[in-house]
């Protein structure tokens, strides 16, 4: 098992929670380990019928406990949300008595049922695939590149049956997920799309070209990239806002969450990282560095890229309270005076710009004009954990 950064907060709080993130990124088996009293699993088909039918009964579960403090696991918490109500009286009832682990794949399922999330009464929480520090010295920049962070996948030693694994991700979460949970109506429509979201990855998101290579509507197609982000198996990165906004890019970069996923989407091979897209995927690891430390592990971290209508482009911009990080990624061992342009003129356009880092994949750091020019592992190990 992994040991995931999460894990501290989570055991040291005595707060409810909620635990999402996409299938197969570890929410059951992290929330396992805080060893619970009570714990239910929604997927199974039996346990399912029976609380969708009486969710009461978990109230009289938890009355047969007695006084004594209970902590209670349940999983896949979207496929009941008539639970979520009851968790709140419990918990406005008897504070201190119960502990509820509530874990979910699909926060449009949630929303979409009008479901209770409690607010003011649990914590939210955000699980992704594995970061660079949570393999620790299981990390491989190549093997990362090609097949990705999912716990389970990286704990394969395989190579064939890690592949084979990786290729199921993607058909289980269009068969299983999408059809069941009845969010799409039309999953060749959907299956397509999700290849142009995976082929579009890292780059700026344009839904007419989506929609007209999908042969869907606009709509549909709008609509189809909102479930992707709802099931959170897609995020975006804001374009960077600033006082010269008529002169920038606005609309935001769409990523897939993983990168083995990415791959076995569009056919790659999964035993070493493409040589022409090496640079795209250094670009993806960063961005899920980032994107992954937002909220619980990073909570003052905002996150942004850069470009302008003239093409002048930094691949990140970190927002961490008054100050800017500018970064960009290379995928050279050695540094060329046109891979510092972007980085030499951001800050003349953004205030506030502390540190303009320039990662690439040389074994030392040096210093250039000011600017950072670091190896991508040892500015993954600065990030916070």
């Amino acid at each position: 098992m992994f040991g995931r950064a999460l894990a501290p907060a989570i055991r040291s709080s005595k707060r409810s929670l909620l635990l999402l993130g996409p299938l197969q990124v570890g929410k059951s088996t992290l929330l396992a380990s805080m060893e619970p009293d009570l714990t239910l699993n929604l997927a199974h088909p039996a346990t399912f019928r029976e609380y969708i039918s009486r969710p009461e009964r978990l109230e009289r579960e938890l009355a047969a406990t007695g006084d004594s403090p209970t902590t209670v696991f349940i999983d896949e918490i979207q496929k009941v949300p008539a639970l979520l109500d009851l968790i709140q009286v419990l918990i406005d009832e008897h504070p201190r008595r119960h502990r509820f682990l509530l874990s979910g794949s699909s926060a449009r399922k949630l929303r979409r049922g009008q479901a209770n999330l409690l607010p003011g009464r649990i914590h939210l929480h955000h699980l992704h695939p594995l970061l660079a520090c949570e393999m620790g010295s299981k990390f491989d920049l190549d093997t990362a590149l090609a097949v990705g962070s999912l716990p389970g996948i990286l704990a394969e030693s395989d190579p064939d049956e890690r592949a084979a694994d990786l290729r199921a991700y993607a058909d289980v979460y269009l068969r299983e997920e999408i059809q069941a949970e009845s969010l799409v109506r039309d999953i060749g429509g959907y299956a397509r799309l999700l290849d142009l979201v995976a082929a579009a990855s890292g780059t700026i998101l344009n839904v007419n070209k989506l929609c007209n290579d999908a042969q869907i509507r606009y709509e549909t197609a709008r609509r189809y990239v909102e479930i992707l982000e709802d099931t959170l198996v897609a995020f975006r990165i804001p374009a960077w806002s600033g006082s010269s906004r008529s002169a920038l890019v606005a609309h935001p970069r769409i990523y897939l969450f993983d990168l083995g996923v990415r791959n076995a989407l569009l056919r790659r091979p999964l035993d070493r990282p493409l040589d022409d897209e090496r640079g795209l995927l250094l670009e993806h690891l960063i961005a899920y560095e980032l994107h992954r430390r937002q909220g619980g592990l990073w909570p003052e971290l905002e996150l942004f890229y850069y470009r302008t209508k003239h093409g002048l482009e930094v691949d990140f911009l970190a927002r961490i309270g008054r100050e800017v990080w500018a970064i960009e990624v290379k995928s050279s061992r050695n540094v060329s005076p046109s891979m510092l342009t972007g980085l030499r003129r951001v800050g003349d356009q953004v205030s506030g710009v502390k540190r303009r880092i320039l990662l690439f994949l040389g074994a030392r750091p040096q210093s250039i004009d000011g600017i950072e020019v670091l190896p991508i592992e040892d500015f993954l190990e600065t990030l916070p954990a």
